[in-house]
C-alpha cells in the first residue's frame, strides 16, 4: 500500500492488560487522525469487540479530556478465540463491512501476535502501539505505562519503609513482571531495596532460602539492625511473596511481611513521561499510516520514532539494564563489604 492511496478511515481499539496512558494514545490517534482527514472507528474491548462488532466513531470531542485518566475508555479484554483462523476472518469481514484502510491496536505482546494473526486474512494496514506496564516489548525505549507502574512501585516501597524501619522487620514486595523485571530492577533501584527477585535473575542463578537469610544477616552485621526490603517479581518465588514470608518466619524466626501490589500498579493518573509518549507514539501511528507501511510498531529509540516489525517485538528481547544490575549488585550491596567489628 503505498502513500498515493487515500486512507479514509482508521479503526483502533486497546487489547490485553490495560496500561496508564493508554487513553493518552488513543487521543492522540484521533487527534491526528483528525488533522490528517480521517475518519476513526474504535472497537470496544479489544479484540472481542472487533469479533462482535461493537464500534463507535470517535471524533477530538471525545477525546479531548481523557489523557489525564488511566484504564481505557473504550474498554480492554483478553479473547482467545482471537488466535483461530475463523476468527480472524470474521474481524477481517467486519473491517472491510466498515470501510476500514488501516487498524491501530494499543497493547503488548500478545496484542501485536494478534495483529500479525489478523494480517494474514486483512488486507488492510496495521500498526502497533506499545501500551504494557512491564517494557517488554523489543525495539523501544519504553512502553506506555511502564513510567507509571514503577512510580507507583517505588511509592508503595517507600511508605512500607517507614513501617520497615519502625519495626526492623523484612518486608516482601511483590510487583508485576512475570516474564521481564524492568519494574522489579527500576523501582529497586528507585526505592534503594536491599534485595531484587527478577525472572532474568532467576534464569541465570536462582535463589535458594539460605542464600536469602546469609544476604539478610549479612546485611544487619555490616549496617546494624533495621529493615530488610526486598522486591520480587511475580512469580518468580512458588507460592509468591506470602509463602516467602511465612517460610522466613517460620524456619528463620524473622519478622517479615509480604505486600502485594498486584493491580494497583495499573491505576492511577499516568505520569507525565506516559502521557508525552503515548502522545508521540499516538501521532507516530497515524503517520506510518500515511507513509503506508503496515505490521510495524511505532516505538521510539534515543528519543526519535522508529517502526519496528511486529514480529521483532516478542521474537527479540531487551536486556535489563546492564549498569543498573552492575550498580545494584556491586556498589550498592552490603554484603560486598567486609563488617564492622565492635
Amino acid at each position: 500500500m503505498s502513500e498515493s492511496k487515500q486512507i479514509q478511515r482508521i479503526g483502533v481499539l486497546t487489547s490485553g492488560g490495560d496500561a496508564p496512558g493508554m487513553n493518552a494514545a488513543l487521543r492522540a490517534v484521533v487527534l491526528a487522525a483528525d488533522h490528517y482527514g480521517m475518519e476513526v472507528i474504535a472497537f470496544r474491548h479489544g479484540y472481542q469487540g472487533l469479533l462482535d462488532n461493537d464500534h463507535t466513531p470517535m471524533k477530538p470531542a471525545d477525546v479531548m479530556h481523557i489523557l489525564q485518566y488511566s484504564g481505557t475508555v473504550i474498554k480492554s479484554a483478553r479473547c482467545q478465540r482471537f488466535k483461530e483462523v475463523e476468527a480472524a476472518q470474521e474481524a477481517a469481514a467486519n473491517l472491510d463491512a466498515l470501510n476500514i484502510d488501516a487498524l491501530v491496536v494499543i497493547g503488548g505482546d500478545g496484542s501485536f501476535r494478534g495483529a500479525e494473526h489478523l494480517s494474514a486474512h486483512w488486507g488492510g494496514q496495521i500498526i502497533g502501539v506499545p501500551g504494557t506496564i512491564d517494557n517488554d516489548l523489543f525495539g523501544t525505549d519504553a512502553t506506555i505505562g511502564y513510567a507509571t507502574a514503577v512510580h507507583i512501585a517505588m511509592d508503595a516501597l517507600d511508605k512500607i519503609r517507614d513501617t520497615a524501619d519502625a519495626m526492623d522487620r523484612v518486608f516482601i514486595v511483590e510487583v508485576m513482571g512475570r516474564y521481564a523485571g524492568f519494574i522489579g530492577l527500576s523501582s529497586a533501584m528507585a526505592a534503594g531495596a536491599e534485595r531484587m527477585i527478577l525472572p532474568e535473575l532467576q534464569k541465570e542463578k536462582p535463589l535458594t532460602i539460605s542464600t536469602i537469610v546469609k544476604h539478610i544477616e549479612r546485611t544487619n552485621a555490616i549496617r546494624g539492625e533495621g529493615s530488610y526490603v526486598m522486591v520480587l517479581s511475580e512469580h518468580q518465588w512458588p507460592g509468591g511473596a506470602v509463602a516467602l514470608a511465612e517460610q522466613l518466619e517460620a524456619e528463620y524466626h524473622l519478622p517479615c511481611r509480604p505486600c502485594l501490589l498486584g493491580h494497583i500498579q495499573r491505576g492511577g493518573p499516568p505520569s507525565p513521561a506516559d502521557r508525552i509518549l503515548a502522545s508521540e507514539l499516538g501521532v507516530h501511528a497515524i503517520e506510518l499510516i500515511r507513509e503506508g507501511v503496515t505490521k510495524v510498531m511505532a516505538g521510539m529509540q534515543a528519543g526519535n520514532p522508529v517502526a519496528v516489525p511486529l514480529r521483532d517485538t516478542w521474537e527479540k528481547k531487551n536486556p535489563l539494564d546492564s549498569n543498573l544490575l552492575r550498580i545494584q549488585h556491586e556498589i550498592f550491596n552490603p554484603v560486598k563489604k567486609t563488617p564492622r567489628t565492635h
